[in-house]
C-alpha cells in the first residue's frame, strides 16, 4: 500500500471522517458556488440538516449538463487565481466540461495516482510508459504525476506512433504500461508486425482505464501480453483516474473512499441501492477544492461489493463498469451494452476482439449490425468458412443478449484502431434521416 494508514483505515473511523467531509463540503459550496446554492435552495435542502450519511439522499443529484451550462469556469468553487490547471473532457456528445484544479488538488491527485500504481504493484523501481494523451485529456498527465510520486522512472511517450511505442517499450525495459485496454491489444498486434513476439516485452503490469472492457478481454490482453492486466476507475468531472483501482487480487475496484463517497442508485427511480445491487455511480467529492461535485451521477452501471478484499484495504470495491446507461443501446426492448459483445467475441476462435455496432434506419425501424472482425490468418475468401463463422457468432451473440441481431464480418484491421478510448458504436440514423 502506498498510504497504508488511510488505505486500511478502520471501517467506523472511516466512515466518521467521511461524514466529516461531506458536511464541510455542503457547507462550504453552499456558501461559495452560485451553482450549488441555487441548487440547494431550489430542491429546499440546507446543508446543515445533513446529520449522518444516510441523509444523502436528500442531497440533490450534479449532472454532467450542470458543468455544461456553466462553461468555461461558472462551476468552478475557488477564485480563478487559486486554479492552477484545467482539463476538460472529450467534448465528442456534446459541450465540453472544464474542471480546474488547485495546487492542492494536484498534490491530492498525484498522491492517489501514486496510491493507484503502488495497488496494481508498482513500485519505485519501475519503470512506468505512460501512453495515455497528455493535454487536456486528464489521463496521461495523471499517469505522470502518479507515477512520478511513487519515484518510478516515468517515459512520458503520449499517445500515437504505436510503432515507436513498441521499440520504447523493448529499449527502455519498460516494466509497467498504463494506457487504454483497447490500446494494448493494438500495441500487441503491431508488436507482431514488427516481428516482436509482444509476450517476450519486459512489461510485466499493465494499467489500464478510460474505457469498460470485459474480464474476456483482460485474459486475452493478459495472454498476449504477458502481464497482469489492472483495471483502474476515473474520469474527468470528479478528477481524472485516480478515483478506483483494482489491487492484485483483480477482484473490484477499490474507491478511495477518504476521498470520494460512493453510492449507487437505481437507474430509474435513482434511490440509493443496497451494497451488492447493481445500477448508477454515483460520487461525491470529499477533499477537491477547484470543482468539488455532490452526488454527481456517473451514468456507469456497476454495484458495490460488499465482502472485504484480502489485499487488507477496507475501502470498498466496485464492480468493474460492464456499460453506462446512455450508451445503453435497447433493441426491441431488450437493454443491450456493447462490453456484452465484446465478451462473446473474445471467447470465439476466428474472430478478432475488435468491433463495432452500427446503428442505421430501415423505414422507420432502428437496425443494429455488428461488424466484427476476422482473425489475421482466417481465410477470408472461403464463402463456406466464411458463412459458417458467421452463422456462429451470430448465434453466440444472440444467445448472450437474448435478442436478435444482424452480424458482419468483416477482414482484418478495417475497423478503425483508436490510439485512446474505442469507439464502439457508430450512429448513422442521424444522418440517414437528412
Amino acid at each position: 500500500m502506498y498510504q497504508p494508514e488511510m488505505e486500511s483505515m478502520p471501517r467506523d473511523r472511516l466512515d466518521a471522517l467521511q461524514l466529516e467531509r461531506v458536511q464541510a463540503l455542503l457547507a462550504r459550496v453552499y456558501e461559495g458556488n452560485p451553482a450549488y446554492r441555487r441548487k440547494f435552495d431550489e430542491a429546499g435542502f440546507d446543508p446543515s440538516s445533513l446529520k449522518s450519511l444516510k441523509d444523502m439522499r436528500r442531497v440533490p443529484f450534479t449532472v454532467k449538463d450542470d458543468l455544461r451550462a456553466s462553461y468555461p469556469y461558472g462551476f468552478f468553487s475557488v477564485p480563478l487565481h487559486d486554479i492552477v490547471r484545467v482539463h476538460s473532457s472529450s467534448g465528442t456528445t456534446g459541450q465540453v466540461t472544464v474542471v480546474g484544479y488547485t495546487a492542492g488538488d494536484i498534490d491530492r491527485w498525484s498522491d492517489l495516482m501514486a496510491r493507484t500504481f503502488a495497488s496494481a504493484g508498482a513500485t519505485a523501481d519501475d519503470i512506468v510508459q505512460v501512453t495515455y494523451g497528455y493535454g487536456l485529456f486528464t489521463g496521461g498527465l495523471g499517469a505522470h504525476y502518479g507515477s512520478e510520486r511513487l519515484g518510478a522512472l516515468t517515459v512520458p511517450v503520449s499517445g500515437g506512433n504505436t510503432k515507436r511505442q513498441v521499440q520504447i517499450l523493448k529499449d527502455f525495459g519498460v516494466t509497467v504500461l498504463a494506457c487504454t485496454p483497447s490500446y494494448a491489444l493494438l500495441i500487441a498486434e503491431t508488436a507482431r508486425e514488427m516481428g516482436i513476439d509482444p509476450r517476450e516485452l519486459p512489461v510485466r503490469v499493465g494499467v489500464f482505464g478510460a474505457e469498460p472492457w470485459s474480464e474476456s478481454m483482460r485474459h486475452q490482453i493478459e495472454q498476449e501480453l504477458n502481464l497482469t492486466a489492472i483495471d483502474i476507475y476515473g474520469l474527468s468531472e470528479v478528477m481524472g483516474p485516480g478515483v478506483a483501482s483494482e489491487c492484485e487480487c483483480q477482484c473490484g475496484l477499490h474507491v478511495f473512499e477518504d476521498h470520494f463517497l460512493v453510492e449507487i442508485v437505481d437507474v430509474d427511480t435513482l434511490e440509493p441501492l443496497p451494497d451488492g445491487e447493481t445500477g448508477e455511480v454515483v460520487f461525491t467529492t470529499l477533499t477537491k477544492e477547484g470543482i468539488p461535485v455532490v452526488r454527481y451521477r456517473t451514468r456507469d452501471i456497476s454495484r458495490i461489493i460488499p465482502e472485504p478484499c484480502s489485499c487488507g484495504r477496507t475501502m470498498r470495491r466496485i464492480e468493474r463498469v460492464t456499460g453506462r446507461s446512455d450508451d445503453m443501446l435497447i433493441i426491441r426492448g431488450v437493454n443491450v451494452y456493447p462490453s456484452q459483445i465484446e465478451q462473446v467475441l473474445v471467447g470465439i476462435e476466428n474472430v478478432a476482439p475488435h468491433y463495432q455496432v452500427v446503428l442505421t434506419k430501415r423505414g422507420s425501424m432502428d437496425h443494429v449490425e455488428v461488424h466484427v472482425e476476422v482473425a489475421d490468418d482466417f481465410a477470408f475468401d472461403e464463402v463456406r468458412e466464411l458463412e459458417r463463422l458467421q452463422k456462429r457468432v451470430k448465434a453466440e451473440v444472440e444467445s448472450a443478449l437474448a435478442v436478435s441481431i444482424a452480424v458482419k464480418l468483416v477482414e482484418p484491421k478495417s475497423i478503425a484502431r483508436s490510439e485512446g478510448k474505442a469507439k464502439r458504436v457508430v450512429d448513422l440514423r442521424a444522418d440517414e434521416g437528412r
